[in-house]
């Protein structure tokens, strides 16, 4: 055997090796920093945005920097030769002539706008009323045949105003068996209790506010539920819905229950399985005037064609808008540039819609890069997408999304929003897994976290939808530090005016987030399989409805 050649083929064999996986590598592209990141949440979180509210000049310059960024990357435009798609919307700015009295009881109850309660209509009139309408305690508010509960079960509600609480059954009632136990399940969101009262045909549904179930603090409420809102044009205007869509803080909830003679817990009373509504033989009268305005926001798209199933998409999203003006803080700051609220997501898409253009190869499926509108008045620009897409549904292979990114540095962990419900995240399992991480589900999973972001809606209509974040295990201070500053983020910054940007942010995390979902998309652009729902997902049969299975 001549061992010199021996050697030298394998010496040769080896040096190929190492140059295919050179090859493969740079066929990644640049990796995305934390200061790229922050380079575009500066210029989308900039006060000369006014907040990114839709309909306003800050949309204009934010749809405006993210395709001109798009176009400097030589992506396509992503609808039909345009790098918009229109979002027809109507704006309805709702204001209550006075207080919301209640009478009938023991006492007759004022309840003072903003302070006890805040109201509003979608019904694009000029203005409504509810003159006594007759108040019922509905529990909370849930038709869930699965859980064979109904709260409005032999209950008539036409022309009356249901009081509901937020959540569901199931949180702390300390049976993990009864919905999702702590959990929150979509029967225990606020969209969803408008929802069913409207079908229910109720004239009014008020949400009793308590922190902990909601997940946030009253002042969110009072910032998001009130001025100008946003829903996506109709054509029945609206008008199948309640007049009256609100909430009330829990000690005006408490003085109205006590004047109909209901005391003690009254989440424990509504989740007793043979809870029946209560009627409160007490009357609630309100007016509320409008101010209707009707014009058309945009969602941003974008692609970089597949090479072999150009017909065939991996969908990035992110909100790029936020709240707007609104009420100054201690401060007389009055901007709301929602720089974490997403500035972050979307400045994600970005750099990874750039790291993509960089790549030698293109992928086999095509890359959709999407920043919708309006997230923050009800997920309605991804709504829109999902109920007309650009892309066939069915061959939307996944959509990734990205909302408020830590801005806490990097992370020993991911977080999986939801997680348990599809395949993805198995995906974000294996290479955090390569890179030394783990990956954990919602901290918080009574938040209902999985339905208040955009991705929600994609999984609504089946595409596998992953929503990820940073976890809290602080790579530089633990995990206490870490979840001491997400709880500071959602206490003190979230939905107010302080969520500004900072040249000294730690976008770091925010990149390790970005950089785990190009590889993910990456991966899924390259496969031919496609990703599925996993056993127990409430929408894993819509997909295979879809797919033809």
């Amino acid at each position: 055997m001549n061992h010199m050649y021996t050697i030298r083929t394998c010496l040769s064999i080896f040096i190929v090796i190492i140059a295919l996986a050179a090859c493969k590598n740079n066929n990644q592209g640049n990796p995305i920093t934390g200061d790229e990141i922050k380079s575009h949440i500066a210029v989308l979180a900039d006060d000369s945005l006014q907040g990114r509210k839709p309909f306003t000049a800050g949309e204009t310059k934010a749809i405006r920097y993210i395709s001109s960024e798009f176009k400097k990357m030589e992506l396509a435009p992503g609808n039909n030769g345009s790098y918009f798609q229109e979002v027809p919307m109507v704006e309805v700015t709702s204001m209550p002539a006075a207080g919301l009295s209640i009478s009938g009881g023991k006492t007759n109850i004022t309840l003072n706008y903003l302070t006890d309660f805040v109201a509003s209509t979608r019904q694009e009139l000029p203005g409504v009323q509810l003159n006594n309408s007759p108040l019922v305690f509905a529990g909370y508010g849930v038709v869930a045949p699965e859980y064979h509960w109904n709260d409005y079960a032999g209950l008539d509600v036409k022309g009356k105003t249901v009081i509901v609480l937020v959540n569901d059954p199931g949180f702390k009632s300390g049976d993990s068996k009864l919905f999702k136990g702590d959990t929150m399940t979509y029967y225990g969101r606020w969209t969803y209790k408008y929802e069913e009262a409207a079908r229910q045909g109720a004239a009014g549904v008020i949400i009793v506010h308590q922190t902990e179930p909601a997940s946030y603090p009253w002042s969110v409420v009072s910032n998001s539920f009130t001025g100008a809102k946003l829903y996506l044009q109709q054509s029945d205007k609206h008008l199948s819905r309640c007049k009256l869509e609100g909430w009330i803080t829990e000690d005006a909830a408490k003085k109205i229950f006590a004047a109909a003679g209901i005391t003690g817990d009254f989440r424990a009373i509504a989740r007793k399985r043979d809870f029946k509504a209560i009627p409160l033989n007490m009357g609630a009268t309100i007016t509320i005037n409008n101010k209707l305005k009707y014009s058309t926001s945009h969602n941003v798209i974008a692609m970089l064609k597949g090479s072999k199933r150009p017909d065939e998409c991996i969908l990035y999203t992110a909100h790029w808008d936020h709240l707007g003006v609104g009420k100054p803080d201690a401060k007389g700051d009055s901007i709301y540039n929602g720089a974490v609220d997403n500035a972050s997501g979307v400045a994600a898409i970005l750099s990874e819609a750039r790291r993509f253009a960089e790549l030698k190869e293109r992928p086999e499926r095509s890359i959709i890069f999407l920043a919708v509108t309006a997230e923050e008045q009800g997920l309605l620009g991804s709504e829109y997408y999902a109920t007309h897409p650009v892309f066939p549904l069915h061959n939307t292979v996944a959509d990734l999304n990205m909302d408020a990114l830590g801005d806490y540095g990097e992370t020993n962990d991911f977080s999986v929003t939801g997680k348990g419900q599809n395949e993805l995240e198995d995906y974000v399992a294996d290479f955090a897994k390569q890179d030394g991480k783990k990956v954990t589900g919602d901290k918080n999973p009574g938040a209902g976290g999985y339905y208040r972001s955009d991705h929600f809606n994609f999984a609504k209509v089946g595409v596998p939808a992953l929503d990820i974040n940073n976890g809290a295990e602080s790579t530089a201070h633990g995990e206490a530090w870490g979840k001491a500053r997400q709880k500071d983020y959602g206490d003190n910054h979230y939905h107010q005016p302080s969520d500004n940007y900072s040249a000294n942010m730690d976008a770091d995390g925010m990149a390790e987030v970005a950089n785990l979902l190009f590889k993910v998309g990456d991966k899924l652009a390259n496969e031919s399989t496609f990703p599925g729902w996993k056993k127990g997902s409430e929408f894993k049969a819509i997909r295979e409805k879809s797919m033809g299975k």
